[in-house]
């Protein structure tokens, strides 16, 4: 580990140890490749952060119709461990974006764990990559680290999105 990554490690470890420990993500993985700037982290959160507008829509109609709630399964999110004092670009999160799948992978290769359970978790992952993938666009959540180790999160999209419905 080289001296300059160690503060951007640090910095990952900060987002990771709140994400598990106070917004209760699990399968929370760091993950890094050649392409990427620095670390990112992806993760399950407890509850379904986002819905596209559209989608919205598509729900709000479907349990009016159904007179019953739609269930909103929790996604696998992106995390970009930031410090506030750092200046990035537009170049450095095209960047990020650029090196990135819309889904990041699930934290546990299910064909490795044993039993039907694994099985039918790894079906339903498909079916869902399959219908979200063509329609989830890029997106992930910047994890801004202040001095005193406070977290604030905040959306960030490859591109234009429509605005959220109230």
């Amino acid at each position: 580990m080289s001296s300059d990554q160690q503060p951007l490690e640090a910095l990952a470890q900060i987002v990771l140890n709140n994400l598990e420990n106070q917004h209760d993500w699990t399968e929370t993985k760091v993950h890094s490749q050649a392409n990427l700037p620095r670390q990112l982290i992806y993760g399950l959160p407890p509850n379904r952060l986002y819905v596209h507008p559209d989608e919205q829509i598509e729900i709000i109609k479907a349990e009016k119709d159904l007179e019953k709630p739609i269930l909103q399964v929790p996604e696998f999110e992106w995390v970009l461990p930031l410090h506030l004092a750092e200046k990035w670009s537009l170049a450095e999160f095209a960047a990020v974006f650029d090196a990135i799948d819309a889904v990041p992978p699930p934290a546990q290769d299910p064909a490795s764990e044993s039993g039907s359970a694994a099985d039918v978790a790894g079906e339903q992952q498909q079916q869902q990559k399959l219908w979200k993938v063509p329609k989830r666009g890029k997106r992930l959540l910047l994890a801004t680290v202040q001095n005193d180790s406070t977290v604030t999160y905040y959306w960030m999209h490859d591109g234009l999105v429509k605005p959220r419905q109230n």
